[in-house]
């Protein structure tokens, strides 16, 4: 959907837009990144009312061994809240279901260009090793005690159909192992099918992870989009205006040309090595298993360069937010557009029971027979991967975001001999 506002050309410009709503907050006394940061966010979603959680930039920071780091680190900018999402695709939040749905229906193909701002400096062979590797980022420890290594938790990782050239874009965890080496959860994912195309073939999946990119990059790399979708077209559709790529320096991907890092690099598909365990989205710590890795060629980086970083963790969280925001309105244009179901108004994730909210799934319908509300039960539960556990199906009296009402409404409006699968 065309916005009459020019879209954010960069993460800056959304940290200025949160600044101007008073949503961000500068820490400027030193702040350990593997004791102290996480947990002080985490604070806000343990019983603040959403609408004054805040996002968060801390300016000096330090690690355990007393090392400090020149890049800021940022938290919550992208969806500590509902507003603060809104906010990151410029439009009111009773705008995003309708923002979502016309950027499915229309998205807008990147646009490649010559040089960008995230290639100002770029570091490759001896000098990853000599101080100006990952090591050089400042990767907080998300859950401290209990997680293994930092993590980088607004990863967005960029990888291609070695058969078809369509793009994937997903965020996933990637545990900081070496200044040359990031591990990668993704095996369950659609880069995993990229990285299984490679492994049939012999060959290294070339990826790059992208970090503090513009919040329509970052909502479109969280939300579960079909496989052959190609995330930097929703991004335009989300930005209403095409995604500016350029040239990774040492694989042949496009990346944003106007986010914070670039970490480029290949992946083996013969071996794979221990990773984990890390505290997840559902609130339990992911195991220990083994998964592939990067072997890092390159990293690029703007001269003052900032960190993004999610918070996960036991839900509600910024992870579930930015997760299940995005998706319940691509399984609202999966019921609605793609299946037919004109019954189907709104669908609505819920993250405080379910981790991202891909558990719980309500679906919202009016003048629906009892064949459209199975239609679109059945569709939802078989949608993707984990989503819709558990589905729900009420008429459009019944408010879907307030538990209570849905809990009123299975208690009075459901008979289990013939509703219940």
């Amino acid at each position: 959907m065309a916005s009459k506002i020019k879209y954010y050309r960069d993460f800056r410009e959304h940290l200025h837009a949160l600044e101007e709503r008073g949503k961000l907050i500068h820490v400027n006394r030193e702040i350990n990144k593997d004791t102290e940061l996480m947990p002080l966010v985490r604070w806000q979603f343990r019983g603040l009312d959403e609408r004054e959680r805040k996002a968060f930039i801390f300016e000096n920071v330090v690690d355990s061994k007393a090392r400090r780091y020149t890049m800021p680190v940022t938290v919550g900018t992208l969806a500590a809240t509902t507003e603060i999402y809104a906010i990151g695709l410029m439009c009111e939040p009773d705008q995003i279901h309708e923002r979502w749905t016309q950027a499915q229906l229309q998205p807008i193909e990147p646009v490649e260009v010559a040089s960008a701002p995230v290639q100002e400096v770029v570091w490759q062979g001896r000098d990853l090793l000599n101080g100006h590797g990952l090591d050089m980022i400042p990767v907080p420890i998300s859950t401290p005690g209990f997680d293994n290594a930092p993590y980088l938790t607004s990863a967005n990782w960029i990888t291609k159909d070695i058969e078809t050239g369509i793009y994937n874009i997903g965020n996933y965890r990637s545990q900081i192992k070496a200044p040359d080496r990031a591990g990668g959860f993704f095996v369950s994912q659609h880069m995993g099918q990229h990285w299984r195309k490679c492994k049939a073939k012999g060959k290294r999946l070339e990826a790059c992870i992208a970090i503090g990119v513009v919040p329509s990059i970052a909502y479109s790399a969280t939300a579960k989009i079909p496989y052959d979708f190609d995330e930097y077209r929703l991004a335009g559709g989300l930005a209403g205006a095409p995604m500016e790529l350029v040239q990774a320096k040492t694989v042949d991907l496009l990346v944003p040309a106007t986010a914070e890092i670039i970490i480029e690099g290949t992946i083996p598909t013969d071996v794979i090595e221990p990773e984990g365990p890390f505290g997840e989205y559902p609130g339990y710590m992911g195991h220990r298993s083994v998964s592939p890795f990067l072997e890092v060629s390159c990293i690029t980086h703007r001269r003052d360069a900032i960190y993004t970083a999610l918070m996960s963790q036991f839900p509600p969280s910024e992870s579930s937010k930015i997760k299940y925001t995005g998706t319940e309105k691509i399984i609202y244009k999966f019921l609605r557009h793609d299946s037919g179901n004109a019954a189907v108004l709104d669908v609505a994730l819920h993250d405080e029971v379910s981790g991202s909210g891909q558990a719980y799934c309500v679906i919202k319908m009016r003048h629906g027979s009892k064949v459209d509300a199975w239609r679109a039960l059945n569709a939802s539960a078989g949608f993707t991967g984990a989503y819709g556990k558990v589905c729900v199906a009420v008429n459009e009296d019944v408010d879907i975001r307030d538990p209570a009402m849905i809990n009123w409404a299975i208690c009075y409006n459901m008979r289990p001999d013939e509703d219940v699968i």
